[in-house]
This record gives C-alpha cells, sequence and structure tokens, in this order.
C-alpha cells in the first residue's frame, strides 16, 4: 500500500478514516492512506473539511472501510 499524497510512492503506515456527510451516511468509512511524512497534510486536508473521522496505524484499517 502506498501514500495517497499526490507523486508520493512511499509505504503507507497510517490510514486516515474519513465520510463526507453530504454523501455518506455516518456509519461509512473511507480511507487515505498515508507515509509518516505525509499524515499530517493529509489528516489538516480531511480535518479542515470536517471529513476526518480517525486516523489508525495500516494494520488496524477495519475490515468494512473503502
Amino acid at each position: 500500500m502506498t501514500c495517497s499524497a499526490k507523486a508520493c510512492r512511499r509505504e503507507a503506515v497510517w490510514a486516515h478514516l474519513w465520510n463526507n456527510p453530504k454523501l455518506h451516511t455516518p456509519e461509512r468509512r473511507k480511507v487515505w492512506l498515508a507515509c509518516d511524512e505525509h499524515r499530517v497534510s493529509l489528516g489538516d486536508f480531511l480535518s479542515l473539511r470536517g471529513f476526518l473521522r480517525e486516523t489508525v496505524p495500516v494494520a488496524e484499517i477495519p475490515a468494512d472501510a473503502g
């Protein structure tokens, strides 16, 4: 799994679980993957829009997320 940041090809170690409440049901979780370098910037992008729900290690991504 690779980082979701544009042009980044590093291995992802974090998963930002998010949803857009205008489009998704409250329990739905989309996933953006992040390397250590992009964890904060990707998380901030989602947080500023009110989309970020949780950040977990890649190994802990829920089976129903995606």
